[in-house]
């Protein structure tokens, strides 16, 4: 097939891919189109074989980069066409559609076949994974980079197709590019690709002249272009750049051994000479599949499992005979089968291993979840992230270290804080009234923070930054900025980012920036970067050392100091909540270059939070979720994306749903200060793919388009109303609730007939409510006003954090707001220490007014928000008490109503206060 010349293809290509931040989605976009286009010809449509002429010219460059339907079954499709066949035309379209929609080439062999080929030799198709009495073997594509013309393409493949073996445990199909820029585009657009050989020699610049594919590819291109010479390493970084979990293969007639012993060569997995090995290079293809394939513990689990054990340990529910035996419990078994039970043990023998002082599968298979993940070494965690973030905390923390929080975190931190006994000092994010949620915190306070302790000379006691990234509501961080700017005041400060929600981000080339192990990786690079040190020079030459008293520093761009800087970055990842693994999953990943200093302490605080008895079903899902990740997750997260943008767009450009129910656009979740590239929402008119990456580039927080934010207010629903009624009445389940909002969270297991039930719930409400209206009296449609009015706009001013109590603070003068909390939270274990005031006792706001203050003894969270609004030793002002008079939510953990506020009793805290004035 030739490129399209013709201009309005061009500009309909254009057009049609800047809709999509998944490249392959619009590929499979393009089929849809193209069978409808068919169905219409077959049917006599007149237009229909224009459109479907036109359609196959844009389809030209994209499938010259896939594997299937591959050039055998396009040059049949286009016979068809020109021979006017469109019965024929309209078969074999829907069938490849609809194989590619459905990924039913990867196993089905009749997908590989023109209708009237099913039952006669096949040329130039692929064998199926599955055929005769062979198991499945998993399918994948390996892209060629060739120097030769066009012509001897179909040879190179034939060469990698005689390779294949029926003892091989994969099987690939070969696809050939034939430039740098249409190997970065094959790497974007086709997710089957694994593995990449690359034959140097090749040309840089792309066949096809189309401004929307250059777009597409920019962002993954060198900061200068590129021609002739050794374009090989360069080919390897970029591939690397947009999918680090491919395989490169370089076959170069170069200087080999110096090639391969370079520092540039370091993502490159073997060096060849010529093509002189080609079964080698078959070989290495298929071992470089079986790495990331390979789930050492799941492994041996399953041998495990078929092995005749006796066990005679403390676990009867071990082989199932407890269970199957029963009389009474006999449906247990039913319900779970045979393997879950044969696959459990207490023991940590016969190829088990010990989750504690893991030294064989589970070792491995956290050393593969750490390449997967971007960091030196991970620690699998089966109770879940809050314990995770504990196990940090403990390891890193000493009595008396500050650490700088974000009030609104996880309540793990918290309580992570008081364990180790560190003083929290309390940042604001910036707050979304209109939602009763608060955002996230901000770079330019962080700063204001560590100068001010850097001002009082207690810069050396703040040891952490806690930061959630991204947080529930989708705020996404620019961790690259947070952390440089941090560092160049305080160059050993370790970084927690608590990515509960965004572990699967690591899979997309466009959020990989703005993970934990993303940043440590560019700032890793950048400090070694000669660039960076002039950078930093002239940096210095105009702002001086830094000076706490020097207010310009807080609207500067600070940069550390790279002979002083110290990347210490630690990660948390709720493997359960983002990817394939079973519930209370989670991951600590580090990235800290002075863990040796501290592996001992981590090591006790590991032992001390986690199981003697773990969840061995949850430690081999840990493993799978890993190895599908390694080797599908870029497909499964851009296609969640690229759902989750389909999503927005239908409800809000719905004109009846849109009346009633909306989903937050980053321009309303994102105030405007942080949004210095203007980025507005997804796939608006006018929007392109460039939009999107110069907003991740330069914003200092970016929306996850995933975490969807669905305003109900409108509908006369608070978030938890409607979220009970989603329940009950459409089969919906959603977690997160605010005042006038719910959250829908989109992942890799959600697909478009999620959103189709999404879709029509609305609606069917929509419906309902504008009947209901319509029918009801005058008094309805004003009391439904009101209700809409309390729900959208008079909601309650969100509390910032006030301050600790002087009882529980080194100096009471300090212009820093740590404290001591870990001897408030211990003081309410006395009752004696305690006092309660209901919430609408008059003597509340007496206190509020005359004194003595009122102090916290516990941590009181409601749901919604999710977040304390009062914590041991805080004290409780105006705002606080307002804010809490006017929630109207049934959960809200540390508060009773029928007893009131636990307070911290005025003598209690004078006592404490003399007992420790010379603290």
């Amino acid at each position: 097939m030739n490129a399209p010349t013709s201009k309005p293809a061009a500009a309909a290509t254009e057009s049609s891919l800047h809709q999509f931040l998944s490249a392959s989605e619009a590929r499979i976009d393009r089929w849809r189109l193209l069978g409808r286009a068919a169905r219409a010809l077959a049917a006599g449509e007149p237009r229909a074989r224009a459109e479907a002429s036109r359609l196959l010219e844009e389809l030209a460059p994209l499938e010259d980069m896939n594997g299937y339907p591959g050039p055998h079954l396009l040059a049949r499709l286009n016979e068809r066409l020109v021979s006017g066949d469109a019965a024929g035309f309209s078969r074999l379209a829907q069938r490849i559609g609809l194989s590619l929609m459905t990924n039913s080439y990867r196993d089905d062999a009749l997908a590989w076949s023109a209708d009237d080929e099913a039952d006669s030799e096949m040329p130039d198709v692929l064998p199926p994974s599955v055929g005769g009495q062979r198991a499945r073997r998993p399918y994948f594509e390996v892209l060629i980079v060739s120097a030769g013309e066009r012509s001897t393409w179909h040879a190179l493949r034939e060469t990698f197709r005689k390779l294949r073996r029926d003892e091989d445990a994969f099987v690939y199909e070969p696809v050939v590019v034939g430039s740098y820029e249409d190997a970065v585009l094959a790497t974007i657009f086709n997710y089957n690709v694994q593995a990449v050989v690359v034959l140097d020699g090749f040309p840089y610049a792309s066949r096809y002249a189309i401004p929307s594919l250059r777009e597409l590819i920019a962002p993954h291109l060198p900061a200068s272009p590129l021609s002739g010479g050794d374009l090989g390493k360069s080919l390897a970084r970029a591939v690397k750049l947009v999918r680090p979990e491919l395989d490169v293969f370089l076959v170069t007639d170069h200087d080999i051994a110096a090639l391969a012993g370079a520092d540039d060569a370091g993502g490159i997995r073997r060096v060849f000479y010529g093509v002189e090995e080609p079964m080698e290079i078959h070989l290495s293809i298929q071992d470089g599949i079986k790495d990331r394939y390979d789930t050492p513990y799941f492994d041996n689990l399953k041998d495990y499992a078929a092995r005749p054990i006796g066990t005679f340990h403390a676990l009867p529910v071990a082989r199932g005979k407890s269970i199957f035996k029963s009389n009474w419990i006999r449906d247990m078994g039913e319900f779970y089968g045979a393997n879950l039970f044969l696959a459990e043990s207490s023991a940590t023998t016969g190829g088990l291993d010990s989750l504690l002082e893991p030294t064989g599968n589970i070792k491995v298979a956290q050393d593969k979840a750490a390449r997967a993940l971007g960091g030196d070494r991970s620690f699998f965690v089966t109770n879940g992230t809050s314990t995770s973030n504990k196990i940090i905390h403990q390891a890193l923390l000493t009595p008396g270290d500050i650490v700088l929080i974000d009030r609104d975190c996880h309540k793990s931190h918290h309580y992570g804080i008081v364990l180790a006994g560190a003083q929290p000092l309390y940042i604001d994010a910036f707050p979304l009234t209109q939602y009763s949620m608060y955002g996230s915190l901000a770079i330019r306070p962080i700063k204001e923070a560590l100068l001010k302790l850097k001002a009082e000379g207690k810069l050396d006691r703040a040891k952490m930054l806690v930061l959630t990234n991204c947080t529930f509501d989708g705020h996404v961080a620019n961790v690259e900025r947070t952390m440089l700017e941090c560092l160049a005041i305080k160059p050993d400060l370790v970084f927690l980012w608590d990515e509960a929600w965004f572990g699967y981000a690591r899979f997309s080339p466009y959020l990989r920036g703005r993970t934990a192990m993303g940043g440590a990786a560019k700032l890793r690079a950048m400090m070694r970067d000669p660039a960076y040190r002039e950078r930093y020079a002239k940096f210095k030459a105009e702002h001086g050392e830094i000076d706490p008293k020097n207010p310009k520093l807080l609207d500067a761009h600070l940069l550390p100091d790279p002979d002083k800087v110290r990347i210490r970055v630690y990660e948390s990842d709720s493997v359960h909540k983002s990817m394939s693994a079973l519930r209370q999953g989670s991951i600590i990943v580090v990235a800290d270059q002075d863990f040796h200093r501290v592996e001992a302490a981590f090591k006790e605080a590991f032992f001390t939070h986690t199981s003697t008895s773990p969840n061995l079903q949850i430690i081999a899902s840990l493993d799978l979720a890993r190895r599908q990740m390694e080797l599908e997750g870029y497909e499964l997260v851009q296609r969640a994306i690229q759902l989750a943008i389909e999503i927005r767009r239908e409800i809000n450009g719905h004109p009846l749903i849109s009346k009633y129910f909306r989903a937050a656009t980053p321009a309303e979740m994102v105030p405007e200060t942080y949004r210095t590239s203007g980025f507005k929402d997804y796939g608006v008119p006018g929007w392109t793919i460039a939009d999107t990456v110069r907003a991740l580039r330069d914003d200092e927080f970016f929306l996850d388009p995933t975490r969807i934010t669905l305003l109900c207010g409108r509908a006369g629903y608070d978030g938890s109303q409607f979220k009970g009624l989603l329940a009950s009445d459409h089969d919906i389940q959603i977690n997160k609730t605010s005042r006038n909002s719910v959250l829908v969270q989109i992942n890799i297991n959600n697909t478009r007939s999620d959103m189709a039930h999404l879709i029509k719930a609305l609606a069917d409400m929509a419906r309902t409510i504008d009947k209901r209206l319509a029918e009801g009296g005058e008094s309805d449609r004003a009391a439904f006003a009101a209700r809409v009015k309390s729900l959208v706009e008079d909601v309650p001013d969100l509390p910032d954090f006030s301050r600790f109590h002087d009882a529980f603070r080194d100096n009471a003068k300090s212009a820093t707001s740590e404290g001591h909390m870990r001897a408030a939270y211990y003081m309410a274990y006395d009752a004696a220490n305690c006092e309660y005031l209901k919430l609408a006792d008059p003597k509340i706001d007496e206190r509020l007014k005359k004194g003595p203050e009122l102090v916290s003894a516990k941590f009181v969270i409601p749901y919604p928000p999710g977040f304390p609004i009062m914590v041991p030793g805080q004290v409780i002002t105006p705002e606080t008490i307002a804010f809490m008079r006017k929630l109207d939510v049934k959960e809200i953990h540390g508060f009773n109503a029928s007893r009131g506020l636990e307070l911290l009793k005025p003598e209690a805290l004078t006592a404490h206060r003399s007992k420790h004035a010379t603290r």
